[in-house]
């Protein structure tokens, strides 16, 4: 239905312009351009809450570019990373203002993916005709996780590299092969030079992957169509718009609101979001207090934690993402947006509440009746996705759906 919607909305730039036919009958990048950022069709009742999709995007490039020019004056040398960190800070030109954006812009693009996940939880975006965009989401997100936690290492603080040490251990107890992991992660027998190099390199080139992945999250967005608030599919042409201006307009609100509150955090608390050890020259012979690592992995690290066992912490840990990939089959469910779900409406916001929880529970020291909170959050975490979401399928009584989605936009407005 879509195609054939989008051929009539609009004339195109190759039809009013000469020039741009010429160019388009020899490389079709203006039409391809124009389908994709404006003349494709969505859904007429998207609200803000889609926003942080196209806000994580902007967040991606901003983390890139300020990286590049962090690359030219970073020194990936265990005797030289942090004095070369704290050059850019004091003696290159807005040095700390690129490394601030850089540092505090990761934090935000945590952010607006943990609500652009947060968002297909509710609304079902995870279910069919859309199981392979969502997976593809989800391996960008374990990508940018990969990238995020070697960033980290990068400035060799106490924090990088006991950081390091604790992750990168993790791997042996993989049986058999978990040692010679990390052996090769290490380049040798402990974290080192060879280890910053590998970091270092793998940190600067995999946001370029994440692109490359972001492009195929885009392609299967555009053959499935997006998800809405209604959860009802595209019937008419009554149903869409264009991207643009609609939605180009509603993105501009969205990045204003989003460079707010980077700005915020960038101009008055640019350091309130890491850790202060970090600020301390990595020193192999002085263990910190507390090995805690950055904000946007706490949750995880927490269910790594819970667990007496390294294998069964490590296996609990990956195993709690692993989950977002079997979601389109755990949850049973006929209808998709949890607007017409009124159980499922309040064990979801439980749900996010338990993760934020988590996240508490993962700075807190792993001890007493922290450990204990953790287990229960844990199997609360567990037990959403295995046993709450199939059997909520098959008893609980839904809402009616509207009848399309233009039903329901009039009925918002």
């Amino acid at each position: 239905m879509g195609n054939h919607i989008k051929n009539d909305i609009d004339q195109s730039i190759t039809e009013k312009s000469k020039a741009a036919k010429w160019l388009n009958d020899r490389l079709p990048i203006i039409a391809t351009l124009e389908d994709t950022l404006f003349k494709h069709p969505y859904p007429k009742n998207l609200s803000y809450w889609w926003n942080f999709g196209s806000i994580a995007g902007i967040a991606l490039v901003v983390q890139i570019l300020s990286g590049l020019f962090l690359a030219m004056h970073y020194v990936p040398n265990t005797a030289l990373a942090f004095n070369s960190v704290e050059h850019i800070m004091r003696d290159v030109r807005y040095g700390w203002l690129i490394r601030y954006i850089h540092a505090v812009g990761a934090s935000m693009f945590f952010v607006a993916l943990y609500a652009h996940i947060a968002r297909g939880l509710y609304y079902g975006s995870y279910k069919a005709p859309r199981e392979v965009l969502w997976w593809i989401g989800i391996i960008i997100f374990l990508l940018t996780m990969a990238t995020a936690f070697m960033g980290y290492v990068l400035p060799w603080g106490q924090m990088s590299f006991w950081g390091a040490t604790v992750i990168t251990n993790l791997f042996s107890a993989i049986p058999v092969v978990g040692e010679s992991i990390v052996t090769w992660l290490w380049g040798g027998f402990s974290v080192d030079n060879p280890t910053l190099n590998r970091f270092f390199v793998l940190h600067f080139l995999m946001p370029f992957l994440i692109v490359g992945v972001v492009l195929l999250h885009l392609t299967a967005l555009h053959t499935a169509g997006s998800n809405n608030p209604s959860g009802v599919e595209i019937k008419s042409k009554k149903d869409i718009i264009p991207f643009h201006p609609y939605f180009t307009i509603k993105d501009m609100v969205g990045f204003v609101g989003f460079f707010l509150v980077f700005g915020y955090f960038l101009f008055f608390y640019p350091n309130s979001l890491g850790h202060p050890d970090n600020y301390i020259p990595a020193n192999p012979m002085v263990t910190p207090a507390h090995i805690v690592p950055e904000w946007y992995f706490l949750p995880f690290y927490a269910i790594l934690r819970a667990v007496p066992d390294k294998l069964g912490g490590v296996l609990m840990m990956f195993g709690a993402i692993a989950l977002l990939f079997a979601l389109p089959f755990l949850d049973t469910s006929k209808v998709k947006s949890g607007a017409y779900r009124p159980i499922f409406k309040k064990v979801f916001w439980l749900f996010i509440a338990n993760f934020l929880f988590l996240g508490w529970l993962g700075k807190s020291p792993a001890e007493g009746w922290y450990i204990w909170a953790s287990r229960f959050a844990t199997l609360f975490y567990y037990g959403y996705f295995l046993v709450i979401l199939p059997y909520l399928g098959k008893v609980e009584k839904t809402l009616p759906e509207p009848e399309s989605i233009d039903h329901h936009y009039k009925s918002k407005h």
